[in-house]
């Protein structure tokens, strides 16, 4: 069994953003950040790819999609605190990391008793 059923909702979403810097690292991704803070929210994952392409990861795990597909959970308002988020980061580290753009993903976990399924939407916003 991948998941006891009395995980917390935190926990949930702790695991589920463990199993996407995996997939990430998986697909030659660098990670360069993860839960990174300010003033405007959170971004869950901050990666390069291995096209020099820094990535902005909205990270959304569920348990089912009874109530609908995780990625559906970021709404416009969870949009505009990444962004927002995003230029404050650039603002501190852009210039450090060669990069040829930026873009906005969201990846969505959903961990079943038996499994997990990752689905992966770039340019997502």
């Amino acid at each position: 069994m991948l998941l006891a059923p009395d995980l917390t909702a935190k926990q949930i979403g702790s695991l589920g953003e463990r199993l996407c810097r995996a997939w990430l690292i998986e697909h030659h991704w660098h990670v360069l950040a993860c839960n990174w803070h300010c003033r405007f929210g959170e971004i869950d994952i901050i990666a390069l790819t291995s096209h020099s392409t820094i990535v902005f990861v909205e990270v959304k795990t569920r348990r089912s999609t009874s109530c609908g597909i995780p990625e559906e959970a970021v709404h416009a308002a969870k949009q505009m605190r990444v962004r927002r988020a995003a230029i404050c980061w650039l603002g501190e580290h852009g210039s450090t990391i060669r990069h040829i753009g930026v873009r906005f993903d969201v990846i969505a976990v959903t961990v079943t008793p038996t499994d997990v399924f990752i689905h992966h939407v770039p340019e997502a916003f």
